[in-house]
């Protein structure tokens, strides 16, 4: 059954590192489970990039914990991306450097997928795309 735009999954079971090298552990284990889903092309790009982006985002911007989800629905080929990450960060690291350095992420998130969000729960923010083959 696919997952609606800001549906929660059940869980975000693969728990990740709040450390920059998290966002490579994500691709890996996304990458093994596309293969096995039979997700390829363009649409496999799209989701790697955007679990990517969100992952790099939460490290930069969030607390831990940080975990992630994916999910596909056999009938559509729609990939469900959720990240979780324990809520906005006090500490800015990004304040020092040129605004031209940062901020394009999420436009590149914006272009890939059909739909992208997030929302607040009891104790984390939950941040999800949708990717279709259409929305590459």
């Amino acid at each position: 059954m696919p997952y609606d735009c800001g549906r929660p999954m059940p869980t975000c079971p693969w728990s990740l590192a709040h450390r920059p090298e998290a966002a490579a552990q994500a691709r890996t284990i996304a990458q093994e489970l596309l293969t096995r889903w039979g997700v390829a092309g363009e649409v496999a790009d799209s989701v790697l990039l955007t679990l990517s982006e969100l992952v790099a985002n939460a490290v930069r911007h969030a607390q831990p914990p940080l975990s992630f989800g994916l999910d596909c629905d056999p009938d559509t080929g729609q990939v469900h991306v959720e990240v979780a990450d324990g809520g906005p960060s006090d500490d800015c690291r990004a304040a020092g450097l040129a605004a031209d350095e940062h901020g394009r992420g999420l436009l590149i998130v914006d272009h890939v997928t059909a739909a992208h969000g997030d929302r607040q729960e009891e104790d984390h923010a939950i941040h999800w795309a949708d990717i279709t083959s259409t929305a590459a």
